[in-house]
């Protein structure tokens, strides 16, 4: 997943999972009423063992970064990563880059230096970094 996902983003992704669960387990018999009721969302994800949407894309997201940065120079994918574009920003607040979004994935799993791209070459390292972050707690 290479954009930057916004709140907005996550909280919708979360939604339309949670919709397709629902779809997939079907009602639920309510043991006191007898009526049939939707299941509630912590209910959905004890039917469902696999980890949610959201960490799913930040394992993949620091997956695909460890593979460009142990990528030729040459690449285009590694000059898109590692290049500065020309020209002025526009006025405001800066969009979130890719990379900005790497480094927090890496410091919510516990990797607070700034060169993560000397991490990527370590790949055991890389991937424990990455296991740890299919087992975040997402909020």
């Amino acid at each position: 997943m290479i954009w930057t996902l916004t709140l907005r983003e996550k909280q919708r992704l979360r939604v339309f999972e949670n919709k397709v669960l629902r779809k997939i387990f079907g009602a639920k018999r309510d043991e006191v009423t007898g009526e049939w009721r939707k299941l509630h969302n912590v209910e959905l994800h004890a039917l469902y063992s696999s980890p949610d949407i959201i960490r799913n894309i930040k394992s993949r997201r620091l997956r695909w970064a460890g593979h460009v940065a142990r990528m030729d120079e040459s690449r285009n994918a590694y000059r898109v990563l590692v290049g500065r574009p020309e020209g002025k920003r526009s006025l405001g607040r800066p969009r979130r880059r890719w990379e900005d979004n790497i480094r927090m994935d890496l410091r919510e799993v516990g990797y607070d230096y700034r060169d993560w791209i000397n991490l990527a070459q370590d790949r055991d390292r890389r991937r424990a970094y990455v296991r740890a972050a299919m087992k975040l707690r997402v909020t």
